[in-house]
């Protein structure tokens, strides 16, 4: 496998991986580490073949590194696909599908498709079995336009607070730990309550607001409260600034960069702004090769674009 621990620029990325064949060990490496496995039965003896390719003796179907992966299909160079893994994995706020297509010379709705396979692996947190635990700040965030952008014929009555005319997201942020954030239906106890529930471990200390869903915590868990309607926003350790912080870069993400999202792809967005916080203590090479340990999913363009 190539070093790639002392990466700390684009051209690092470039002149490392100076060849397909390159990009193409370094993903044998990563994804078997010398023992092919097939992706049809992983129980088959597996034959190597000319041109980077296997065959499953089971299924007797050919594949090669790049089947089942965010690379399947794809017609691009992966030396391409890794520069674009780069780029969106080492800018703070991501990068726009016109910007990556400058960048990487390929076309704006290439981009475009990239950027979403790129963003579906984003999603695999390998820590996912594992759930927060000691103080875990809880919040609720709104995602969408504004109300008095809309036509008057398509405004809600409920306009205001906790309101339904926008996508509503949970977050749940272990301090020094990770975040997980979920869009969800409404900010109701059936769909807000489940979450926490299966996210965060019983006993552990919880820090929200007043919103009268979160008193439900108080026999699972031990539940502080920080009185913002009362202008209070720091009571010694409880607080809710962490997990507002992270609303806060989303934010800036969706509305610095990508300008509109879609409340179809809402929470490939928010996966990405999660896999930033999650690994934001590691530098860019290290935070690549976290991302090439999950690629095992493959998008297609049909399924993209018909939800």
């Amino acid at each position: 496998m190539i070093d790639t621990s002392k990466f700390n620029s684009l051209i690092d990325v470039v002149t490392t991986f100076d060849s397909e064949q390159k990009c193409i060990d370094h993903l044998t490496t990563l994804r078997w580490d010398g023992l092919v496995i097939s992706p049809f039965d992983s129980e088959s003896k597996v034959y190597v073949c000319k041109g980077n390719k296997y065959k499953c003796k089971n299924t007797g179907k050919y594949f090669n590194v790049k089947t089942n992966t965010l690379f399947d299909n794809t017609k691009i160079k992966l030396q391409k696909w890794f520069l674009a893994i780069y780029l969106v994995t080492s800018h703070k706020k991501g990068i726009s599908s016109i910007q990556l297509g400058k960048d990487i010379k390929v076309t704006q709705k290439t981009a475009w498709f990239m950027l979403h396979r790129i963003r579906a692996c984003f999603g695999l947190d390998s820590n996912d079995n594992n759930k927060l635990n000691n103080i875990v700040e809880v919040d609720e965030t709104y995602v969408g336009g504004k109300t008095k952008n809309k036509h008057m014929s398509k405004r809600s009555k409920e306009s205001r607070g906790r309101s339904l005319t926008k996508s509503v997201v949970m977050g749940l942020l272990e301090r020094e730990g990770r975040v997980i954030a979920k869009k969800i239906k409404n900010a109701r106890g059936a769909e807000m309550l489940p979450v926490v529930f299966d996210n965060v471990e019983k006993g552990a200390s919880i820090m929200s607001d007043e919103y009268r869903v979160y008193k439900n915590l108080r026999e699972d868990y031990d539940h502080q409260v920080i009185r913002h309607n009362q202008k209070e926003y720091v009571d010694g350790i409880i607080h809710t600034n962490t997990i507002e912080g992270f609303w806060s870069l989303l934010k800036r993400s969706i509305v610095g960069i990508y300008h509109y999202v879609s409340a179809d792809h809402l929470q490939k967005y928010i996966d990405e702004s999660a896999f930033r916080y999650n690994t934001r203590l590691l530098n860019e090479a290290e935070r690549m090769n976290n991302l090439f340990s999950n690629i095992e999913v493959r998008t297609t363009y049909k399924n993209l674009i018909n939800g």
